[in-house]
């Protein structure tokens, strides 16, 4: 069974006292279902699943009334099994095929007899269907494919050495070079292989790279067919000439995805529902440019300048159709493979809860990504060449005063090594990169003492 980080979140939803149903969306074949059942067994006494894709006849529970004795009674009817209260978890998996399960969910919560998950593809381009959406009664989280520490556990890296290469990025000292080499390489097989969790299972079983490729084409025709069955008639083959864009847009200088390529009347108002639909069916990563790369960064997005990721690299490799895996395994991450490194990096900040964004203006020039954390900028550059000390965009938007950027960040080849405000940082150190969040704990009381003495 592969390690996810995710059962950590599910662990701690279990222990609430006052739990919601947990929801866990994402793009397809990103193991949701797999770690929903792992996480059953070895938690709860009862375990039910329902799925509405696989077996339609499973959303007739649902037909009738929607109070939870007459929901539990048709469960338990069409199951055939016994479901133990307080220690039984049903998992509705592929909901979104179901949409008055979705809005039973408030009253199967408000009830309390059994845990609920729910698991969804598509949620976010099915939202019409529901009739009542059970406002405060799910707890969500997106699931993204394996990162690249899931991926290292995955391949035998054990917690020492993850231990010591945090401990390296902590202190910014530079890595042991036999270390360092074995970890470039472990980042060049998984841009290739990617983090679906079948395919990441087969590498490992078999080491087999053609095979890999195979799985990845298998996904992404079923993308392809999903496009063609869920998105609206209108909007379809929009939604795929977007789609089958994705690597030659990110093949150009400056990745930035330009519509006109697609036709000389593509304009963004006519396909932003279409570059939606693809970001919400968690296939592609929007990163948008921003005026300036200071916080808030969402408030000075620009909606029509964006960049077009895939949602999963090794996807990538194998959409480009260019025999692009042997040079990377090797390890040339010229600059041909740039766009290539820059998506890895980019699934990596979306997996550790970045929203993403970029800075390019004529003045400056462009840097790869901006992030932020807590109430900071963080200026990312990728550099998949040898010249990863020369990065003009990047110094001349430290060097201005009214930005107050301290920090920044270059991921390249090289080991780790500080030079002033700019932290070089092997590619594989991506993995430590989160945001700050707020403690578990804030409390905060206004002394209301002066209120009581007015003059």
């Amino acid at each position: 069974m592969l390690e996810r980080t995710i059962t950590k979140t599910l662990e701690a939803w279990s222990k609430s006292s006052r739990r919601k149903a947990l929801m866990l969306t994402g793009a397809r074949q990103t193991g949701k279902t797999t770690v929903v059942r792992d996480f059953a067994r070895r938690r709860y006494e009862r375990f039910a699943e329902l799925n509405f894709l696989t077996d339609p006849h499973a959303g007739d529970i649902f037909s009738g009334p929607l109070d939870a004795n007459t929901i539990v009674a048709n469960l338990t009817a069409y199951l055939r099994q016994p479901l133990e209260p307080g220690n039984t978890l049903v998992l509705l998996d592929e909901v979104q095929e179901c949409p008055r399960a979705r809005t039973a969910i408030k009253f199967l919560v408000e009830d309390g007899r059994f845990d609920y998950v729910e698991t969804g593809s598509l949620l976010g381009v099915r939202t019409a269907d529901v009739e009542s959406y059970p406002v405060g009664f799910e707890e969500r989280h997106r699931m993204y494919p394996m990162d690249f520490m899931e991926f290292c556990r995955a391949c035998g890296v054990q917690q020492t050495t993850f231990d010591l290469l945090r401990d390296r990025f902590e202190c910014r000292k530079p890595v042991n070079g036999t270390i360092h080499e074995t970890m470039m390489r472990l980042f060049s097989a998984y841009m290739v292989v990617g983090g679906m969790p079948e395919i990441v299972q087969r590498y490992v079983d078999t080491h087999d790279i053609a095979q890999v490729v195979q799985l990845q084409r298998d996904i992404l025709a079923l993308y392809r067919l999903d496009i063609a069955k869920y998105a609206d008639r209108a909007d379809r083959t929009k939604i795929r000439a977007i789609f089958d864009a994705v690597p030659s847009q990110l093949n150009d200088r400056n990745r930035r995805f330009v519509l006109a390529d697609l036709g000389k009347n593509a304009r963004h108002n006519r396909y932003a529902s279409s570059f939606l639909w693809l970001a919400d069916a968690g296939v592609a990563l929007p990163c948008y440019n921003v005026e300036a790369p200071v916080p808030p960064l969402p408030a000075s997005r620009k909606r029509s300048l964006f960049k077009l990721f895939m949602g999963d690299t090794g996807l990538l490799c194998a959409q480009a159709l260019e025999n692009v895996q042997v040079p990377i395994l090797q390890g040339d991450l010229d600059v041909n493979m740039g766009e290539i490194t820059e998506n890895a990096i980019a699934q990596e900040l979306v997996a550790h809860g970045f929203p993403t964004y970029y800075f390019d203006s004529k003045r400056y020039g462009e840097v790869d990504f901006v992030v932020q954390s807590g109430t900071r900028a963080l200026p990312i550059e990728v550099k998949s060449g040898n010249d990863w000390t020369r990065h003009h965009a990047l110094s001349k938007i430290m060097s201005v005063p009214e930005w107050h950027l301290d920090q920044a960040y270059v991921l390249c080849k090289g080991n780790v090594e500080q030079s002033g405000p700019i932290t070089y940082l092997p590619l594989y150190m991506s993995m430590f990169l989160e945001p700050e969040h707020l403690p578990d704990s804030l409390p905060f009381t206004v002394d209301l003492s002066a209120l009581n003495n007015p003059e």
